[in-house]
């Protein structure tokens, strides 16, 4: 259906039009092989499975994935096979290894797409630049995409409590003539919420941008800039923490995901209201020329050559956890450890 956004006119599907029963009625015949049970993989197999759906895994055994699939309940030889046994048996294609990955395994994958079959992606990244990626799906098949807006985790957990998650869908390439019921299918079966439509490039530059920005790079940057202020100010660890972390996560912004930026500055103080409204520009104008800075890198490529070289390097697990580990054991971090564990529900009960 098509639903006003702003004044934009936008085509979503939802649970309404598109109902599970309809969902698994298309994808009857249909054996979904789901390759890689790394973030994405998992939440969807799982949902996929919970909602009756034909899943299978694809996976390398003795390698932690193929142990938690184990543990996930896929069986051996009957529900969690050998990459390219899977890929034989499988007529849609989950590809839903890591960027890096995706291209890795390319070789391999192109041998088993035969007329008719779907290659399924959550990301536009090996489409979009896929003259770096080399990533060059053969003509006679579905190239489809349904991107869940949050992390693998949240798909699932949001699955369970009956609520899903919002997605975006792309067709790159419609060769049955079927693709449209298939990726709408798709996404109503790992429990989308509702599902956009957009293409595998707006996808990859949005997500890009975001995990880069707001959603984390942008975030994370300006709560350790906030708390080093108040540090150096003399503030004491946890004060700095609650009213730059705390305060942020626990109240305002699931105020803000209810009810919108409006309603969260109607229900604070007058004082809060007055700071924040003449604060906004001004952070606003500081970060607007990173963004644009930060999207131009993304739409180039530039961002896309730095990652897959960065993800190929052998040691990236190991300097990855080197990275993550300085932030772990940063002051303001250490002090999250703490405030998180004196949070209420620890009293529940009590």
């Amino acid at each position: 259906m098509k639903i006003k956004f702003a004044d934009t006119y936008e085509n979503v599907i939802t649970r309404e039009e598109f109902p599970l029963k309809k969902a698994k009625d298309i994808l009857k015949n249909e054996t979904i092989a789901v390759i890689g049970y790394g973030v994405q993989g998992p939440a969807q197999a799982l949902n996929l499975k919970d909602n009756g759906f034909n899943v299978i895994i694809g996976q390398r055994e003795k390698s932690e994935s193929y142990e938690k699939a184990l543990k996930d309940g896929w069986k051996k030889g009957k529900t969690l096979f050998p990459i390219e046994e899977a890929l034989k048996r499988g007529t849609i294609i989950a590809y839903l290894l890591s960027d890096a990955g995706q291209v890795d395994l390319w070789p391999i994958i192109k041998k088993y797409l035969t007329k008719g079959k779907a290659l399924y992606f959550s990301h536009g990244f090996s489409i979009t630049y896929k003259k770096l990626t080399k990533i060059i799906p053969p003509s006679d098949i579905d190239v489809l995409l349904v991107a869940p807006k949050g992390s693998g985790r949240s798909v699932r957990k949001n699955f369970l409590s009956g609520s899903g998650i919002n997605s975006s869908f792309a067709i790159f390439q419609d060769a049955t003539e079927k693709a449209k019921d298939r990726v709408l299918a798709m996404g109503i079966g790992i429990g989308s919420g509702f599902l956009f439509e957009t293409t595998f490039e707006k996808e990859v530059y949005s997500d890009l941008t975001g995990e880069r920005g707001v959603l984390m790079g942008a975030i994370a940057g300006i709560m350790e800039a906030q708390y080093n202020i108040l540090r150096e100010n003399g503030h004491t660890p946890s004060e700095a923490f609650n009213e730059t972390v705390e305060e942020l996560t626990q109240s305002l912004v699931p105020l803000i995901g209810e009810n919108g930026m409006d309603w969260m500055y109607r229900n604070c103080s007058t004082t809060a209201q007055r700071g924040a409204l003449d604060w906004k520009g001004k952070f606003r104008k500081a970060v607007e020329p990173v963004f644009n800075d930060l999207y131009k890198k993304v739409k180039t490529g530039e961002e896309t050559k730095r990652v897959l070289k960065s993800n190929s390097d052998k040691n990236y697990k190991k300097n990855l956890q080197k990275e993550l580990d300085v932030i772990k054991n940063s002051e303001m971090w250490r002090t999250g450890t703490t405030v998180r564990s004196l949070r209420p529900e620890r009293w529940r009960g009590q």
